[in-house]
């Protein structure tokens, strides 16, 4: 019985991706690319009746996976930084409930959460109940705002 280098090749390929899927993303794809282009190679070996042909495939096809495409998909599968906490919520708009003066602490309604509010240092405030303001910086627990433009 002769060893069929095609399948070996398939199978080869479908362990990667399957470990990839065990391994829940740990290697960040590269597996599955690289275990589909065995898988290919192995597909297009079989088709044509020519290991060679096969392994020349898999091998032109994981040099290109590294060459150009790892760049691209991990460029796809990082994301740009996430903003939280103070940085979050610079910048959004807000709804005043409480009035809002200088040296008279106010609140505003950003999102759904209350917060203390005191007018930043270039605001032309007060503000009244029912103005829509824009978080201009974060002090503690109190929050800068100015008018809304």
């Amino acid at each position: 019985m002769s060893l069929d280098w095609n399948w070996i090749l398939l199978l080869a390929g479908a362990l990667l991706v399957l470990l990839e899927v065990a391994l829940g993303g740990f290697a960040g794809f590269d597996l599955v690319l690289i275990g589909s282009a065995f898988i290919l190679g192995g597909a297009l070996g079989m088709l044509l009746g020519n290991p060679v042909i096969g392994f020349v495939a898999a091998a032109a096809l994981c040099v290109l996976y590294i060459v150009v495409g790892r760049r691209w998909v991990r460029d796809r599968f990082r994301g740009g930084p996430v903003r939280s906490n103070v940085d979050a919520i610079v910048g959004q708009r807000a709804m005043v409930t409480v009035r809002v003066a200088d040296h008279e602490p106010g609140q505003v309604k950003v999102s759904d959460e209350v917060w203390r509010a005191l007018p930043s240092s270039d605001a032309t405030g007060p503000f009244e109940p029912g103005v829509v303001v824009v978080v201009t910086g974060v002090d503690g627990v109190t929050l800068q705002v100015r008018e809304s433009r």
